[in-house]
C-alpha cells in the first residue's frame, strides 16, 4: 500500500509544470567598468599562461627529483588521508575531572 502510494505521488510530481527560469537582461550601463573591460583584455593571456607554463611547471614539480626538492607530497585520496594526518596530529585530550559548577549568583 506504501508502494503504490508512493509510485502515484511520484507520477503525479513528474506532471507538476516546472518553473520558469528568465535570463537576465543585458544592460549596457553596467557592463563598461574598467576593471571588466581589463578582465576581459587579461583573461586569454591568464589561460594561456596557465595551460603553457603553470601547468608543465606544475606536472615537473610533482615528479622525482624535483619533488623531494620542492616537498611535494602526492596524495591520491585527498580527504582520507588529510582526516588521517588530522587524526594523528591532534589525538583527543585524556578524560579528566568533569568542569565544576559556576557559583550560584545571589538573587536581588
Amino acid at each position: 500500500m506504501i508502494a503504490r502510494t508512493l509510485a502515484v505521488a511520484l507520477a503525479l510530481a513528474s506532471l507538476a509544470p516546472g518553473a520558469w527560469a528568465g535570463t537576465t537582461r543585458y544592460d549596457p550601463r553596467r557592463s563598461g567598468h574598467p576593471l571588466r573591460i581589463i578582465a576581459y583584455a587579461l583573461h586569454p593571456v591568464g589561460v594561456v599562461m596557465d595551460t603553457l607554463l603553470f601547468h608543465p611547471a606544475w606536472w615537473l614539480g610533482t615528479h622525482e627529483p624535483l619533488r623531494t626538492l620542492f616537498g611535494v607530497e602526492v596524495m591520491f585520496d585527498d580527504s582520507a588521508e588529510v582526516a588521517r594526518k588530522a587524526a594523528v596530529e591532534r589525538p583527543a585530550p585524556p578524560p579528566g575531572p568533569p568542569p565544576e559548577p559556576p557559583p550560584e549568583q545571589p538573587t536581588p
